[in-house]
């Protein structure tokens, strides 16, 4: 009689863990090909277990030819090469490591959750779901559905000064997935000039393209216009409103230089990242590049990832009329990456004010958050040995530290006290010992522990 102990299945339904213990039986050689097994009432009885537990368990075995039945007679072993190995399930495999609790962290990308208009956004979602029906089950255009773009476009008329056509408008995920479209448009062929420091992503996205990609280093106004000539660019990634991560804001006399130069060459182009040009403390927003370029060389992309929420994936870029042919030639045959209901609820969320309420509300809220580190950080031990730079805009900052330490060997020394520290070098060049803080997703309640630890790593 097959005996087998039910309480070591943990959670595991009986009928599963009755499987696998006859299975490892078999496999094992203890039953041998042909062998009878006990009848469902008789094992029932000896494990005491329910009668359809076994039933259950014979049965998955039949279906995965371990047993079979015989009318009238019961269940046998199936003849198998029990020499061979037994099918093992691997274990998973995490892909990325677990998520550490970090006593500070600096590196954290992207805005918080903490203001994310839940309830304005459920009640949008539903009334799209009434109203839009099975149309939100169709595919949508590969640019993006007609009234996401529309709202985007009137939104960047009203606040940002640029004028465009919905066609204009291709809506991503992400964009990383931009990135790529924008080297297939314009062709791997050319060179590709990035910040320094800057975005990490951007030019390796380029590059993994097959695009030939190079570093463009950054003055007080951001890139300069000779180092374009010098090193043959013809395609330029900037973010002139608020650079990342040495928060550089280019004035308007480096942007209408940029301008000039992509005017003066054949297929030169601009791609202005205005990713957090939102969160301005003082005065208005800066305008952006393309609202004063007259020549279309300028391709705008910003993000609702920065704004909303991180796993909200729905970036966009407006195209110059000059590539829109070109754009539906080449890659006309996308699908659009953004499902259909997130992006009539977004059209409806920007066409009716919700989002500019929300951007109100985040940057009252972000700029009393930025207030708070940095009145933890007046407070604090490393009082009088940094200084603030660029606190004025967008969600981070820097503070130039006060050390000899090598930025390598303070971040090292900083995690094994649980803070993961940010620095301008990380991002490929820049002056050391000047933090990066990413403000949004820092632990106030633990700041003032955190900067204690970090000013005795600095003595």
């Amino acid at each position: 009689m097959l005996t087998y102990s039910m309480e070591e299945r943990g959670r595991m339904p009986l009928y599963d863990y009755l499987s696998r213990r006859i299975k490892a039986d078999i496999w094992a050689g203890k039953l041998k090909p042909g062998e009878r097994l006990p009848s469902k009432r008789a094992l029932a009885r000896n494990l005491e277990v329910s009668v359809a537990t076994v039933e259950n368990a014979y049965a998955q075995l039949v279906a995965e030819g371990y047993l079979y039945a015989k009318e009238k007679s019961g269940y046998y072993v199936s003849p198998l090469e029990t020499q061979a190995r037994p099918p093992v399930r691997p274990e998973p495999q995490p892909t990325e490591p677990e998520p550490q609790s970090w006593l500070l962290d600096l590196k954290g990308e992207g805005s918080g959750t903490e203001g994310f208009p839940f309830a304005v956004w459920a009640r949008l979602l539903r009334r799209v779901i009434s109203d839009e029906g099975e149309r939100l089950l169709r595919v949508s255009p590969h640019s993006g559905v007609e009234e996401l773009r529309r709202a985007i476009v009137g939104y960047l008329r009203q606040f940002r000064g640029v004028e465009a056509d919905p066609a204009q408008v291709v809506v991503g995920a992400g964009t990383e997935y931009l990135y790529n479209l924008i080297v297939q448009l314009l062709g791997r062929e050319r060179v590709y000039g990035v910040e320094v420091p800057g975005y990490p992503k951007a030019g390796k996205i380029y590059a993994l393209n097959g695009a030939r990609c190079v570093g463009l280093e950054l003055d007080s106004q951001g890139v300069r216009v000779e180092q374009l000539e010098q090193k043959g660019v013809q395609v330029v990634h900037v973010s002139p409103s608020h650079q990342f991560p040495s928060g550089v804001v280019t004035p308007v006399a480096r942007r209408q230089s940029l301008l000039r130069w992509a005017a003066e060459g054949e297929g030169r182009y601009i791609i202005e990242d205005d990713y957090d040009s939102e969160f301005r403390f003082t005065g208005r927003p800066i305008p952006t590049l393309q609202s004063i370029d007259r020549g279309e060389r300028v391709i705008y992309m910003n993000t609702f990832s920065r704004t909303l929420a991180p796993s909200l994936r729905i970036s966009y870029m407006v195209l110059p009329r000059g590539l829109l042919e070109q754009y539906q030639q080449k890659l006309g045959f996308y699908s659009c990456t953004v499902p259909a209901m997130e992006q009539f609820t977004l059209a409806r969320f920007l066409s009716q004010g919700s989002f500019e309420t929300h951007v109100n509300r985040m940057r009252v809220f972000y700029r009393a958050r930025r207030d708070q580190v940095l009145s933890a950080l007046e407070n604090s031990p490393l009082a009088g040995r940094y200084q603030v730079r660029g606190e004025d805009a967008g969600l981070h900052f820097l503070v130039r530290l006060e050390t000899r330490l090598p930025d390598g060997e303070l971040s090292r020394r900083a995690r094994e006290r649980g803070i993961r520290l940010s620095f301008l070098t990380d991002y490929g060049g820049g002056e050391e010992h000047c933090l990066v803080v990413n403000y949004p997703g820092v632990d106030l309640a633990r700041l003032p522990q955190a900067l204690g630890e970090l000013a005795q790593l600095l003595t």
